[in-house]
């Protein structure tokens, strides 16, 4: 499908970013997506970019100089930020205009949009659903046509999943290929900045904008030899993916949902899909005992890297302070303003850091990790990309809807998060519908091998008739 943002740069801006504003206060009254919403944003001069004057939306884990912060927590319920995040930055320079900041997951610990200190994040689809998490207001935003692109972040699967809840792309790039600078760290060695999108080729735009070396992030590296949107029409003939089939296999479940069966169905569609295309798909074993580990591994390692990072919230250096002594302050001030999510997370981080249990649990966490990598290292020797179902549904109810995950479905579920233990390329794109409802399909790469991934993901969605589709579209 056509870029939806090289369409808009045909518009008249004035006229798109007071109809864009509307839309954020109707999609805000519809689906609570946004914390801020910037009623004086002004149009910049135009320019030759690609993104100039063109709206978006940036997850309120993103500093901005002089803009609410909050990361959906009220222990920064006021917070106002004295610099900017590098994403924030690049985005201004290159003239695209943030219209709103969007409700997550407190600080990003979550995969539901229903923990942020505003409330609930609705799905556009169907307002009783959930939008996914963390980055749940950014995902509903572009779902919903209010803009064309929107930031998120990505820790496990929160800017892939709840694009497959709310029907449209979701891409999170290599790790280091942007920089994280202002970024609030949830786990510092699985964040990664992530992008929102109706389509493939607009992911590719904002993400050849925000790439490259920043020296005030390490882990960056040099990508200025890589083009995403000019590669997205390379031949897909001949390359090979491959799937778990202890995953796509319905006789692996033990009573399958009808929504399960459903997936596995739409899923076996996509694969006779890409085979018509030319790319070759193959079922290939992985290790039951790793794939089970991955929701044990993930939640290890990113809780302690989530209670290290976070120590700083006290309530004295900022967030509202609390009464009595100091010791009192910092007891007050954490028990009263995190959620039970997030003090539940930073119980076990705690207790995995402590001396006597690093070992059993931290340390053999990052070895299952470090196993589970080299092992799709090797995977990707012989295959240009691994591609699975998104989740085992489409998106759940509000009500009744938790974290917690059934154990037959925890890895179908949790799998993902296999993109972020490597720092893979991985995108999701809409696969179709359930019930009228838009499920998705991943596909996770190589690591610096973005440009492969997403042409085979551009050629895939061309092949499919969900790709670019506003909820409500179908009925």
């Amino acid at each position: 499908m056509e870029s939806v943002i090289r369409i808009l740069k045909n518009a008249n801006k004035e006229q798109l970013l007071k109809k864009t504003l509307e839309k954020v206060h109707d999609n805000q009254e519809l689906c609570n997506s946004f914390v801020t919403i910037m009623d004086n944003a002004k149009l910049n001069p135009e320019s030759d970019s690609v993104l100039s004057n063109i709206p978006y939306v940036l997850k309120d884990n993103y500093s901005t100089k002089g803009i609410l912060t909050t990361g959906s927590s009220n222990t920064l319920k006021d917070y106002i930020p004295p610099f900017s995040s590098t994403v924030y930055e690049k985005l201004s320079l290159a003239g695209a205009i943030m219209v709103a900041k969007s409700v997550m997951d407190e600080f990003g610990m979550g995969g539901t949009g229903l923990t942020g200190h505003t409330g609930i994040v609705r799905n556009p689809w169907d307002t009783s659903l959930i939008a996914g998490g963390s980055s749940a207001g950014s995902a509903a935003s572009v779902a919903a046509g209010v803009v064309p692109f929107a930031i998120g972040s990505d820790t496990g699967d929160s800017v892939r999943k709840p694009a497959a809840h709310c029907g449209i792309v979701g891409y999170k790039p290599t790790y280091g290929m942007i920089s994280r600078w202002g970024l609030l760290p949830f786990a510092s060695s699985l964040d990664h900045v992530g992008v929102f999108a109706r389509t493939v080729s607009d992911v590719a735009i904002v993400v050849d904008v925000l790439k490259g070396k920043d020296e005030k992030d390490m882990t960056t590296w040099d990508s200025s030899n890589i083009n995403l949107e000019a590669h997205l029409n390379d031949s897909v003939n001949g390359k090979k993916l491959f799937y778990f089939k202890e995953l796509c296999d319905i006789s692996f479940y033990e009573n399958p949902s009808d929504d399960l069966k459903k997936v596995i169905e739409e899923f076996n569609n996509t694969i006779n899909v890409i085979k018509r295309i030319g790319i070759d798909v193959v079922e290939e074993s992985f290790p039951k005992e790793l794939l089970d580990a991955i929701p044990s591994v993930y939640t290890c390692i990113s809780c302690a890297e989530a209670t290290s990072n976070m120590s700083n919230l006290t309530g004295i250096i900022f967030g509202p302070r609390e009464t009595g002594n100091i010791n009192e302050m910092i007891i007050n001030h954490r028990t009263l303003n995190f959620s039970s999510l997030i003090k539940r997370r930073f119980i076990i981080g705690s207790y995995v850091l402590q001396r006597e249990n690093q070992e059993k649990y931290f340390v053999n966490a990052l070895r299952v990790r470090n196993r589970i990598v080299r092992l799709m290292k090797e995977k990707f020797n012989n295959y240009d990309g691994l591609i699975l179902p998104c989740s085992a549904s489409h998106a759940p109810k509000i009500h009744g809807t938790t974290d917690v995950i059934r154990q037959d479905l925890a890895t179908l579920e949790n799998h993902m998060a296999i993109g972020n233990f490597g720092g893979f390329p991985s995108i999701t794109i809409p696969n179709g519908m359930i019930d009228g409802l838009p499920i998705g399909v991943n596909i996770t790469g190589n690591i610096y091998d973005d440009e492969n991934v997403l042409a085979i993901a551009s050629h895939i969605a061309d092949s499919m008739p969900y790709e670019g589709q506003i909820a409500g579209d179908n009925k």
